[in-house]
């Protein structure tokens, strides 16, 4: 964190190598196994993994409360950046969304990991917790890619 309530900044060394975490990030079936914090649950609705293209996950809890995560793909450098916004869709149409962010992604090679950056733009701090529970997923998932 940088002191800004409204900006999330985690930097943590992966023990994955770059490749699978990216694989993580750029397979819709892989990203809806870490994308929510758990009990919940992803649905990826929409992925066109290319800079202006929609990305939209469906998330349910085991309560029955559901979250429409509508977005678009700003920027997308395989393995190396990734941008992502939640205030557009695909084609760059706006949107209004319930939590308004934008994400910045980078990774690089970390000994036999990935550093892995993860700077978060958002309207209001509340949305700080699910995003580190996120980062923790997303580790646990690549490390199990073979």
């Amino acid at each position: 964190m940088n002191g800004n309530p409204n900006e999330l900044e985690i930097s943590r060394r992966l023990a994955a190598p770059r490749a699978r975490i990216c694989q993580a990030w750029s397979d819709p079936k892989l990203l809806a196994q870490w994308w929510c914090p758990r009990p919940w649950t992803t649905e990826v609705r929409a992925f066109d993994f290319r800079a202006g293209g929609d990305f939209c996950t469906f998330m349910r809890s085991p309560d029955g409360g559901e979250s429409d995560n509508p977005g678009c793909f700003l920027e997308v450098a395989p393995q190396e950046r990734i941008v992502m916004t939640s205030l557009l869709t695909g084609g760059w149409r706006p949107a209004t969304p319930w939590l308004a962010l934008t994400a910045i992604i980078t990774m690089a090679d970390e000994d036999a990991g990935t550093r892995f950056i993860a700077r978060v733009l958002l309207k209001d701090s509340a949305g700080s917790t699910r995003h580190k529970e996120m980062c923790l997923q997303l580790e646990e998932l690549a490390q199990k890619i073979t």
